[in-house]
């Protein structure tokens, strides 16, 4: 694993500190205020907002030359993760607008309306990307695979403010995303959590369900009681309902556990074959929109580059390090503990808009922490995780809120009004943090769970 500053051992002074993630702050300061004042989150696109950030991020990164600078930069924007993020942005543009060319996301779209009544789509949504993320164990996936569904469900429902309309789909399915992503057994983050804690994944599970299902439950809630007003969707006719394979093939392939790379791929495969098969598409047709899709993403892999360079420069000048030191310092108490693993792990994760490299990050100070205050390394598992993701899922910049509003074509922030999800998760969180639950961990032994 690459050494981060969080691994060297070096002390970070305060006002070193705050300088190495002035370039997180200055991109939150310029996109919230610039979008917030002009009451348009269109106002500040997330690339200038970045692109500005990033600039600030080399110049403050000191005692090196400009080359130097720039390489630093250039070698965190180009991580093989960054690299592997790419190519699921590409191939899922391509197979969305092949999708929709051929006409296999109207006629999915029309066999679920007709499936179920107008006011259970959106929990219907919210729920189905529980369980394909929970069965995957992907939130990125998750996205990939429903975001064009909902969208055009979306559109069908229509209502007074269509736009509001996407943005409540798409975070009905980025929420249900990140329920699996927390729980399953197959997510890096679960992999990642147990591992630094020192836990079984089945203790971790049994330990976190009592956090996450209570939260689910509640927003599944809000949804159905929303949902009551959806009532009006005009249901289209279904032309062919063979057009619906590259759909169905997509969901299948991907609760089958599938690498998404590969699950795009066959299904792009599939797309071609269906639309050529059934007269909906030729040969040119579908590689153009092929291409108008991959072109879709071009913002979408810009933002992603930029904010990898700029976090790449943040961690060299210490400023997780800076976290690190300053959230552990003054715990006290068990609930002092939890509290502070948990604002760790979110933290990270706003600096570095990645929930499993924010786990790995702060996982062995947390099993530290966890270890000299009776934490039980099943709950402070389970902190790590939730926290996280509480937190990915919330920040504009995470990649799968990208991933799912460039798929939408909606702003980044759209959906953040709607991200009951995330709000439900962290006062389930607090909660279990104030009152100690679930019970059974207090100074029990992992097996006895």
């Amino acid at each position: 694993m690459t050494q981060t500053p969080a691994d060297n051992g070096r002390r970070v002074s305060a006002d070193q500190g705050w300088l190495a993630l002035s370039p997180v702050l200055l991109f939150i300061f310029l996109y919230l205020t610039v979008s917030i004042a002009a009451r348009d989150f269109y106002a500040m696109p997330v690339a200038v907002a970045f692109t500005v950030a990033s600039a600030w991020a080399v110049i403050i990164y000191r005692g090196h030359t400009l080359s130097e600078r720039i390489s630093t930069f250039s070698r965190a924007a180009a991580h093989p993760d960054v690299i592997y993020m790419i190519w699921i942005f590409v191939l899922a543009g391509a197979f969305a607008s092949a999708a929709k060319s051929i006409g296999a996301i109207d006629a999915t779209v029309a066999l679920t309306l007709r499936a179920f009544p107008g006011e259970w789509i959106m929990p219907g949504l919210f729920l189905s990307a529980c369980i394909i993320s929970l069965s995957i164990g992907t939130s990125v996936g998750t996205v990939v695979a429903i975001t064009p569904l909902a969208v055009e469900i979306a559109h069908a429902a229509g209502g007074a403010d269509p736009g509001s309309t996407v943005a409540l789909f798409i975070a009905a399915v980025i929420g249900g995303a990140f329920f699996g992503d927390n729980l399953s057994f197959i997510s890096d983050t679960t992999i990642a959590s147990t591992r630094t804690q020192g836990c079984s994944m089945g203790d971790k599970f049994r330990a976190n369900v009592w956090i996450v299902v209570p939260a689910a439950v509640i927003t599944l809630a809000v949804y159905i009681f929303i949902g009551r007003g959806v009532d009006h969707i005009i249901v289209p006719e279904v032309s062919n309902p063979w057009l619906t394979l590259p759909y169905i093939f997509i969901l299948v392939t991907a609760i089958a556990g599938i690498n998404v790379i590969i699950v795009l791929v066959l299904g792009i495969v599939t797309t071609i074959v269906t639309g050529l098969a059934a007269g909906t598409a030729t040969l040119t047709g579908l590689t153009v929109a092929m291409g108008a899709g991959i072109d879709s993403m071009g913002n979408l892999i810009v933002v992603t580059m930029l904010a990898s360079g700029m976090v790449g420069i943040v961690k060299e000048m210490g400023g997780i390090t800076f976290i690190i030191e300053s959230l552990s310092r003054r715990v006290t108490g068990r609930r002092g503990a939890q509290t502070s693993i948990a604002l760790l792990a979110a933290s990270v994760d706003v600096c570095t808009a990645n929930n499993t490299v924010a786990i790995l990050t702060v996982g062995s100070i947390s099993a530290t922490i966890a270890k000299r205050f009776g934490v039980d390394p099943r709950k402070s598992a389970s902190l790590l995780d939730t926290a996280s993701c509480v937190a990915q899922c919330i920040i504009p910049y995470g990649a799968q809120t990208l991933m799912a509003t460039s798929l939408a074509g909606i702003s980044p922030a759209a959906p953040w009004p709607y991200l009951y999800y995330p709000w439900a998760l962290t006062f389930v969180t607090a909660l279990s943090i104030v009152f100690l639950f679930p019970g059974r961990l207090r100074g029990a032994h992992p097996s006895s769970l």
